[in-house]
């Protein structure tokens, strides 16, 4: 293999972007320490969808200066990679190669099979005697082992204009997790200067143009991955991940975007686009069919169904567009449907854990005032006018909801929990049968809790107002119209840790000091807790250890 004389300085240099050195973390232990990334290897390296014998590893390749994102150039080559199981690689499991090249933008995806359930292992990558950093990974449990704890970073809404992506950092610097949950918009499509920080752009969107072009979204997904504290995330833990809408366009649907317009080409060559750039740039398995939505089992203990509601879903509806009820609008659409009901009721896991993109409970806003409307309408996709449906998420596809919340009671469905992201804020919420109803007999199907942002504006950013005043008492208005609604802080920044045992699921959030800060501190905000067989939200005593 000959491939043309690398100038190390030269590319360091044309590739530079803000941020400084990048982290991994030390002794691959969980603290995150500064370490420069072999040019070769600029975007990291990272490890996903973990079977009991399987799990996904993936690098990106640059083995020419011109051989940048998205540029169709350079050679095609052969990347080595090791599996260990102790990070010196005194005693290598797997190996092998794997062929990358313009094709797939020089990105390497190997599945690594043969490996033993519930192990640590590491792995590392190598090209022309340069090798990655090393990343740590595990695999699931056997299925049907009796497992005592799953523990899981939660995440969503990464926005890399509107700040840091410090609860990136704060979890890579946890040992006690078994991987990260990304609920979706891991990156967004904007330009450069549109949708940042309360106005303010914090660090540019490359390319600067609203991403459409396959060029394009591989650009974006290069930039994304070279964030120091993302890339520690990724070293640090296997990622169980999705895509909401903004991996795409805003407010996605199956035949369009709201933040797609004519004059932008046809939609589903962006649509392809955008689907065959998440699928070389992510850790994440595809289906026989090109689906997303993949189910995995952490022993007796838990089962995860992560769900894709954005590439079947109808058309958002608005105050003048149509029945959010009416039964031939969908969400899932008709095969994620009945996979998702037959998984729920078909599984023999304690636990039925949902990935979800979009909230699933009820929200009525008709008590909210005027000033809050607006916002809390922009925050969670409402057409303001005082309609009760977040039209966006499932609120806009009642007959959807009721098909799997009737399926869950129909089939005495107990422990299921939706993880979600999409909304800026956090919550946590019965999911009931009937929002009406449950003011007087509380009946609930699920419960789900909601991380709130990475970085995305959220209801204080948008109002422009400090944290913690006016938003009270939308808080405070939510709560009265919604019995369901256990807690609801819509102004903070942050990530959530999902804490999984025989007798509970816990969800603690923590919350940043400041996302616009490189180096902002984390703080734990609330804790809550589900008890097997309860179907309800209570409270928890403090954050797990």
């Amino acid at each position: 293999m000959t491939t043309t004389p690398f100038d190390r300085r030269a590319f360091l240099k044309s590739s530079a972007v803000a941020g400084g050195a990048l982290l991994v973390p030390a002794a691959l232990a969980g603290a995150a320490t500064a370490a420069a990334a072999p040019p070769q290897f600029a975007h990291g390296v990272a490890s996903g969808d973990p079977l009991p014998d399987d799990v996904l590893l993936w690098t990106r390749v640059t083995p020419t200066p011109e051989a940048t994102p998205g540029s169709g150039a350079g050679p095609e080559v052969d990347v080595r990679w090791e599996v260990a199981t102790d990070a010196a690689f005194a005693s290598v499991v797997r190996s092998g190669s794997a062929r990358t090249g313009p094709a797939t933008d020089h990105t390497v995806k190997v599945a690594v099979g043969g490996l033993s359930p519930a192990t640590a292992y590491f792995y590392r990558f190598s090209l022309d005697g340069t090798t990655s950093e090393v990343g740590r990974t595990r695999t699931a449990p056997a299925t049907d082992a009796a497992v005592s704890k799953l523990r899981l970073g939660l995440v969503s809404c990464s926005n890399w204009q509107a700040g840091y992506f410090s609860a990136y950092r704060h979890l890579a610097a946890r040992a006690d997790l078994d991987g990260v949950l990304h609920a979706g918009d891991y990156l967004y499509e904007y330009r450069a200067g549109s949708y940042t920080a309360r106005g303010v752009t914090i660090r540019p969107h490359s390319p600067a143009n609203e991403i459409t072009t396959l060029a394009d979204y591989r650009q974006r997904h290069a930039q994304y991955k070279t964030d120091p504290d993302l890339r520690a995330l990724h070293l640090a833990q296997p990622w169980f991940i999705t895509w909401d809408d903004h991996e795409y366009a805003n407010d996605t649907w199956s035949g369009g975007a709201e933040n797609h317009q004519p004059e932008e080409g046809d939609w589903n060559t962006r649509k392809a686009a955008a689907r065959q750039a998440y699928f070389e740039w992510m850790p994440v398995r595809q289906g026989p069919s090109g689906e997303i939505y993949r189910r995995f089992r952490w022993g007796r203990l838990a089962e995860l169904s992560m769900l894709d509601l954005r590439s079947h879903r109808s058309q958002q509806t608005t105050p003048s567009s149509g029945d959010p009820g009416a039964p031939d609008r969908t969400i899932t659409g008709d095969a994620q449907m009945a996979w998702l009901k037959s998984g729920l009721s078909g599984t023999d896991a304690q636990w039925k854990l949902v990935g979800n993109s979009v909230m699933i409970t009820p929200i009525s806003v008709g008590n909210l005032e005027a000033r809050f409307l607006e916002a809390v309408g922009e925050l969670i996709g409402l057409p303001v006018g005082g309609v009760a449906a977040n039209s966006d998420a499932w609120d806009g596809y009642t007959a959807d909801r009721q098909e799997l919340l009737g399926h869950l009671r129909d089939n005495r469905v107990k422990n299921t929990v939706f993880l979600t992201g999409d909304i800026h804020s956090s919550w946590g919420a019965d999911v009931p049968l009937d929002r009406s109803s449950y003011w007087w007999n509380g009946n609930s199907a699920a419960v789900e809790f909601v991380t709130t942002s990475v970085t995305s504006d959220n209801i204080d950013d948008i109002l422009k107002v400090d944290p913690r005043t006016v938003s009270v008492l939308a808080e405070s208005a939510l709560r009265v119209g919604n019995p369901h609604l256990k807690y609801v802080e819509l102004d903070s920044h942050g990530y959530s840790v999902v804490d999984v045992d025989p007798q509970r699921v816990q969800v603690d959030w923590f919350h940043l000091s400041d996302r616009t800060s490189p180096t902002a501190t984390a703080r734990h905000a609330k804790s809550l807790a589900t008890v097997s067989g309860s179907q309800k939200v209570t409270s928890a005593s403090g954050p797990v250890s």
